[in-house]
């Protein structure tokens, strides 16, 4: 009778179980910082001209990402419905991962997010993206009895405010949405998990209503 090991079926299971971790090993992406802000400005101008893209939303594109997503950017916008991150930069599903806000303004959730997209995603480049006339920064200039959660909301908008009145600023509204933009990005670089990772850059933007165009501050 022949003798049974159980050698080779020892390999096998090892190998099996060496092959897991790499199968299941979420995919990140490539794309450098500098590479991501040039395919946003690109999309962006293809916005500003109407000359879209026509970025792949169709069922192989939802069976693709059904797989994992790799975003090469991570935008941190405001809620506002004019405002739409994905389409003024003219980008399709899984390309961009998006934080919305109103305000563009970071708490511990919005932060934790950021950091999900850039430590397990693999994304290089951060923005913060704010807008003309946003209505959070008006309603916080303005003052007034809000509730509670909205409050939270200006007193993350405040030392913007502040800091656009100390500027002696000719329009207080824009002065205000360019020291917020700012203000959000020191916070982001400011945090110790975004700032330890290798080729991560956070930079703050601005959506002008009229023209769709975004410009971006360095």
């Amino acid at each position: 009778m022949k003798k049974i090991t159980c050698f080779p079926l020892l390999i096998m299971f090892l190998l099996l179980t060496l092959a897991v971790p790499v199968l299941a090993s979420p995919a990140v992406t490539s794309v450098t910082a500098d590479t991501a802000q040039k395919m946003l400005i690109d999309g962006n101008n293809r916005f500003i001209l109407e000359n879209y893209s026509k970025q792949p939303i169709g069922k192989v594109r939802r069976a693709e990402l059904t797989k994992g997503q790799v975003p090469f950017a991570v935008i941190v916008s405001c809620s506002d419905s004019r405002v739409p991150p994905e389409l003024i930069f003219d980008q399709g599903l899984g390309d961009i991962f998006v934080i919305r806000v109103a305000g563009n303004v970071l708490g511990p959730i919005e932060l934790g997010s950021v950091e999900y997209a850039v430590e397990h995603l693999g994304a290089k480049l951060v923005v913060v993206l704010g807008h003309e006339q946003c209505g959070a920064v008006k309603a916080t200039i303005d003052g007034g009895d809000v509730p509670p959660n909205i409050q939270a909301i200006a007193a993350k908008i405040q030392p913007a405010v502040t800091a656009a009145r100390d500027s002696h600023a000719k329009n207080i509204y824009e002065a205000t949405s360019q020291a917020n933009i700012i203000n959000m990005v020191a916070v982001l670089k400011a945090d110790t998990i975004l700032t330890h990772i290798h080729g991560v850059e956070i930079i703050g933007a601005k959506y002008k209503l009229a023209s769709g165009e975004v410009e971006f501050l360095q």
